[in-house]
C-alpha cells in the first residue's frame, strides 16, 4: 500500500505547526492571544487533551506563554544572546564592566535573589578547586531576571582562604565584579573553561525560573584559572533554555 504523502505526526504536533507558522507569518504578534483549547477543538475536531498538548508544545519551545486565567499568548520576550568569549574578556571586567554588559545591551537586568555565605565545600566543587572536601568556600548564589523574566540561576564557589575579607564576600563586589576583585588579590583569571550540557529541570528550578512544562534547562559550569594554573572559581549556572542563544565567536 502506498504511504507517500501521509503525515504520520501526532495531531497535536500538526496543530502546533499550524500555529507556529501563523506566528512566524505575523498573523499573531508578540503579546497576542492564541486560540484557546475550545477554539482548537472546534477548528481541528480534536479532543481537549490534544489541543492542550499543542499549546503546551509551543510553550515548551519558548514561543508562547500561559497567563493564569487569561489564556496562552505569543511570547514577547527576546532571547538573550550569551556571548561566551567576549563576555569574559579581561578588557571588559578589567575596565570595571560587568560580564553581562556584553549580552544585554540596553535591556534591564537585575539580581533579585542574592546570598553570600561561607560553607563547607561539597566533594565535586572541592575536587575542581583542588581543596579538601569540607574546606571552607565562599558561595555566592544569585537569580538573574531580564525584562521581568527569570533567566539564570548561578552558584559561584571560591576558596575562602583566598577571598576571605575581600569584597567578594560582600553582596556588592564593586565595579568589574568578582574577577576584578580577584585581580586585586593577585589572582586575576587568565583562562576559563566552560562545560555545557542540558537536562530537564528539578521542581525547584522550574519554580524559580518560571519554566513552562517540558522546558529543559542548559547547565554551564565555568572554571576560572589564575595564570599559575590555580583554580580560583567554579561557577555552576542553570539557564532557561528558551531564553538563551549561546554564541561563541573565535578565530580559526
Amino acid at each position: 500500500m502506498a504511504t507517500e504523502g501521509v503525515d504520520r505526526r501526532a495531531k497535536y504536533q500538526r496543530i502546533a505547526d499550524t500555529l507556529r507558522d501563523a506566528i512566524h507569518a505575523g498573523d499573531y504578534a508578540p503579546g497576542d492571544r492564541l486560540p484557546g483549547e475550545n477554539d482548537l477543538m472546534a477548528t481541528h475536531g480534536v479532543a481537549r487533551m490534544t489541543a492542550r498538548q499543542a499549546l503546551g508544545l509551543l510553550q515548551s519551545e519558548g514561543i508562547a506563554e500561559s497567563r493564569k486565567g487569561a489564556g496562552v499568548f505569543v511570547r514577547s520576550f527576546r532571547p538573550l544572546r550569551r556571548r561566551g568569549v567576549e563576555r569574559l574578556s579581561r578588557e571588559r571586567w578589567g575596565a570595571g564592566l560587568s560580564v553581562w554588559s556584553a549580552d544585554i545591551g540596553d535591556r534591564t537586568l537585575v539580581v533579585d535573589q542574592l546570598s553570600v555565605a561561607e560553607e563547607p565545600a561539597a566533594e565535586g566543587v572541592a575536587r575542581v578547586l583542588g581543596i579538601g572536601t569540607g574546606e571552607a568556600v565562599c558561595v555566592r548564589r544569585r537569580r538573574f531576571v531580564l525584562d521581568g523574566k527569570p533567566v539564570l540561576l548561578a552558584v559561584s564557589s571560591l576558596p575562602a582562604a583566598l577571598v576571605g575579607g575581600s569584597a567578594i564576600t560582600e553582596r556588592d563586589t564593586g565595579p568589574g565584579g568578582t574577577y576584578a576583585r580577584l585581580a586585586e588579590l593577585g589572582f586575576a583569571p587568565a583562562h576559563f573553561r566552560e562545560e555545557v550540557r542540558s537536562r530537564m529541570p528539578s521542581q525547584d528550578e522550574t519554580g524559580r525560573l518560571g519554566l513552562a512544562p517540558g522546558t529543559p534547562v542548559v547547565l554551564v559550569c565555568r572554571t576560572a584559572f589564575a595564570a599559575d594554573g590555580r583554580v580560583v572559581e567554579v561557577n555552576e549556572m542553570t539557564l532557561d533554555s528558551a531564553s538563551y542563544v549561546l554564541e561563541y565567536d573565535f578565530d580559526a
